[in-house]
């Protein structure tokens, strides 16, 4: 059942994106070159603690870190490590804060140093798919509105969005109803309602849809070795259009 939240839990699950849009630029301001991806995870993690919330990945489900890294082909819930960045790659960074109970959830992907045209451009693509899905999230669209929007922007320049994998609904816990593709379904026709809060997210690829699962039984990468990018925001529906609960400052 999809749960629709008031002003109040609104401005809690907006608390708790506060802290997430600070540490997130944050971390982006941290990568570079010769940084290993745990350094990251931990910097994160005493962000969130010292900002009064609490990582939310931390446990959940087993994961054993507070923020997901992926790198390159990796899609997402990449496990921080001794994994030295490199000049050229790309970071996915995904992170969840709670503050009081309620849950916020983002994700950004970075360039490490100088990148490639490709990478520029999957970049550039992923996060204005996500914009694209958020611009139709009003009362009275459909779902797959968003999903339509996103598939779209996404194909019309010639990448993948990752259909093993989806948005959620958010607030009270980290995953809730409904669930938001990245892809059409027509027959998806949940109409929006204000109140809903909603974690959209793209995961575009360079090459296939398709992704597996390492043997860690946590990352997800690309079948073919191809690029991943990932944009995240957590936006409720309102009476005046969506807003986004992580938007950076």
């Amino acid at each position: 059942m999809v749960k629709i939240k008031s002003k109040g839990e609104i401005d809690k699950i907006q608390k708790a994106g506060s802290i997430l849009s600070r540490v997130l630029k944050l971390l982006k301001e941290a990568v570079k070159p010769g940084i290993k991806t745990l350094e990251l995870d931990s910097l994160a993690e005493r962000a969130i603690l010292t900002a009064g919330g609490l990582p939310a990945f931390k446990g959940y489900r087993g994961f054993p870190a507070s923020l997901c890294v992926s790198v390159n082909d990796e899609v997402v819930h990449g496990i921080p490590g001794n994994r030295v960045l490199k000049e050229g790659d790309i970071v996915s960074l995904d992170l969840g804060v709670v503050v009081d109970g309620y849950y916020a959830d983002a994700a950004i992907t970075v360039p490490v140093g100088r990148v490639s045209p490709l990478a520029q451009k999957l970049l550039f693509v992923c996060r204005e798919a996500l914009m694209a899905g958020i611009r139709n999230a009003f009362p009275r669209k459909h779902l797959n509105d968003i999903s339509s929007a996103i598939q779209n922007e996404a194909e019309r320049h010639g990448f993948s969005v990752v259909r093993d994998f989806v948005g959620h609904g958010i607030g009270r816990a980290l995953h809730e109803e409904p669930q938001v593709p990245n892809f059409s379904i027509p027959e998806n026709g949940l109409i929006l309602e204000e109140g809903m809060t909603l974690a959209i997210e793209p995961m575009v690829n360079t090459g296939t849809y398709q992704v597996k699962v390492r043997p860690d039984g946590w990352t997800v990468i690309t079948q073919d070795g191809g690029l991943s990018a990932h944009f995240e925001h957590t936006v409720a529906i309102t009476s005046s259009g969506p807003k986004i609960l992580t938007e950076f400052k």
